[in-house]
C-alpha cells in the first residue's frame, strides 16, 4: 500500500512540474485579450488593431482570442486608461497626454518638437529609449506600453500665401490652438498669438478672418475642409503624434514566453500598417493641396525647435522632466 501512495505521490509531483513548465513555456491555456479603443474603424490605428487580432490569433494557432471594440463602444476615451489599469480592457490604444498623472515626465513626450520627424520618433519610441520610458510607466501605472504607432504630424495651415520660415514669422499670427494651458502655451512657444477657437467653428473662424490660420495633421486639414478658405501649408513637423498600445501589467506578466512574443509580433505588424497608412495620406495630401491651389513651403525645422524647445524648458512644464532622458531623446534626432 505504502509503494502504491508512493507511486500515486512521485506521478502527481511529475504531473505538477508538467504543468509548470507548460506555463513556463510555449504552450498554455488558450487566454483572451479584450483590446479597446475609441478610434472610428476608418483610423489607421483602428486598422492596427484588426492586424494585430489577425496576427496574433494567427501565428498562436488560437492559443490567443483577441476581441476587438472600436469607436468607444466599451468605454469612453476618459475611461480607457483606467480601464486598461483596473483590467477592465487587456489593451488599449494610449497617448502620453493620458498618462502624465501616474508619470508627470511623461509630459516631455506633448512638447513640440521632442521630436523632429517621424523616423526621430520612431526610432526612439520603438527602439531602447521606449523600452526603458515604457519599462518605467509599466512600474508606475499598472500598464504597460508595447509600441508607438504613428498618427501624424501637425502643419501650420494660413489664411494668407505666407511662406513661415522661423517663429519670428509668426509674430502677429493669429493661430488657432484648441482651448487648453498646454495647447495655449504651444501656439506661444511657435511665435504666434494663440487663439482658443472650437473645432467645430473653426472652418467660419478661418473664412471670416476671425484667426489667421490654424495646425492639424493634413489628413484633418482635408477631411474639414480648411483648404477651401486658406491659401498656403507650411511644413514645420511641430508635433509628431503617436498612439501607444498598451496592455494590463498582471495581464503581461501572466503570458508565458512564447504569448508575450506572439503578442509583440501583433504589435510590430499593427505598427506596420498604421505607420505606412498614415505616411501614405500625408505624402499624397501634400500634392493634393498644390492640386487645390495652396502654396506649400518648408520651415527651418532646426530654427523652429531650437525656439519652441527653449521655451518649453524655461517653462514650468520642465520641472518634471527627467532631463537626461531628454538629452538622449534629442540626441537621437541628429
Amino acid at each position: 500500500m505504502k509503494k502504491i501512495l508512493c507511486a500515486l505521490a512521485l506521478a502527481a509531483a511529475a504531473g505538477m512540474l508538467f504543468a509548470g513548465g507548460a506555463s513556463e513555456g510555449g504552450a498554455a491555456k488558450q487566454i483572451e485579450l479584450v483590446y479597446s479603443m475609441t478610434a472610428v474603424p476608418t483610423d489607421a490605428h483602428a486598422g492596427a488593431m484588426r492586424v494585430f487580432k489577425e496576427i496574433v490569433e494567427k501565428v498562436s494557432g488560437g492559443n490567443i482570442k483577441v476581441l476587438t471594440y472600436d469607436s468607444a463602444s466599451l468605454f469612453k476615451q476618459e475611461q480607457e486608461v483606467s480601464a486598461v489599469k483596473s483590467g477592465q480592457a487587456d489593451i488599449s490604444a494610449v497617448a502620453a497626454p493620458w498618462l502624465t498623472d501616474g508619470s508627470p515626465w511623461i509630459s516631455m513626450f506633448t512638447a513640440g518638437y521632442i521630436f523632429k520627424s517621424y523616423d526621430h520618433m520612431t526610432a526612439v519610441l520603438n527602439g531602447d529609449i521606449g523600452k526603458q520610458v515604457f519599462e518605467r510607466v509599466a512600474k508606475e501605472q499598472g500598464l504597460r506600453p508595447l509600441g508607438a504607432e504613428y498618427l501624424g504630424t501637425r502643419q501650420l495651415n494660413l489664411v494668407n500665401d505666407k511662406p513661415i520660415k522661423t517663429p519670428a514669422d509668426l509674430q502677429g499670427v493669429n493661430l488657432r490652438m484648441p482651448n487648453s494651458d498646454s495647447w495655449l502655451f504651444l501656439g506661444r512657444a511657435l511665435g504666434a498669438n494663440p487663439t482658443p477657437i472650437s473645432f467645430s467653428e473653426l472652418y467660419m473662424a478661418l473664412q471670416t478672418k476671425t484667426v489667421d490660420g490654424q495646425d492639424n495633421p493634413l489628413p484633418s486639414t482635408k477631411n474639414a475642409k480648411f483648404y477651401e478658405v486658406t491659401k498656403s501649408i507650411t511644413i514645420t513637423n511641430h508635433v509628431v503624434d503617436s498612439v501607444w498600445p498598451a496592455i494590463n501589467e498582471a495581464k503581461w506578466q501572466s503570458l508565458t514566453a512564447q504569448q508575450k512574443e506572439w503578442v509583440m509580433e501583433g504589435i510590430r505588424a499593427g505598427i506596420k500598417y498604421c505607420d505606412e497608412t498614415n505616411l501614405k495620406a500625408e505624402a499624397e495630401l501634400v500634392q493634393f493641396f498644390k492640386d487645390s491651389g495652396l502654396k506649400v513651403y518648408e520651415a527651418d525645422l532646426n530654427a523652429f525647435s531650437a525656439h519652441v524647445l527653449d521655451q518649453y524648458l524655461k517653462s514650468d512644464y520642465a520641472k518634471t522632466w527627467d532631463l537626461d532622458l531628454f538629452n538622449r531623446v534629442q540626441a537621437a534626432g541628429k
